[in-house]
């Protein structure tokens, strides 16, 4: 019986030591993993609005028309076939633009994971 205790013991002894080592580095993994996970995303981010259509011409041209609307009164009907409609995206523009809004998906969803694990 003494025997039997002095190997539970030391098995306690060693497994906690074990146990908390490897709870240490795998929180400081997670903690690289969000800090990675966080910077990604908001350069991914970034380049993401950069490849939005500009909406600065169809804004000003919409301005234009209100304006000879207010001089020429209520009734002119100004030509609006001029207005820039930018619907038509090549196919490597949709290939860019979907797997940088996949990659930034995954990224969210590997900092939701370290979160996870930093919490559990």
């Amino acid at each position: 019986k003494d025997d039997n205790s002095k190997f539970w013991a030391t098995y306690k002894k060693v497994s906690a030591e074990f146990d908390n080592d490897f709870l240490g580095r795998a929180n400081d993994d997670m903690g690289i993993i969000l800090t990675f996970a966080g910077l990604f995303s908001a350069v991914n981010s970034t380049f993401i609005v950069g490849m939005q259509p500009d909406s600065g011409d169809t804004t000003n041209a919409l301005l234009l028309y209100l304006i000879q609307m207010t001089v020429n009164g209520p009734n002119s009907v100004p030509e609006t076939n001029t207005l820039s409609s930018s619907t038509g995206f090549s196919s490597s523009t949709v290939w860019m633009q979907a797997l940088a809004y996949a990659s930034l998906a995954f990224s969210v969803l590997a900092a939701f994971g370290a979160v996870l694990g930093k919490q559990w």
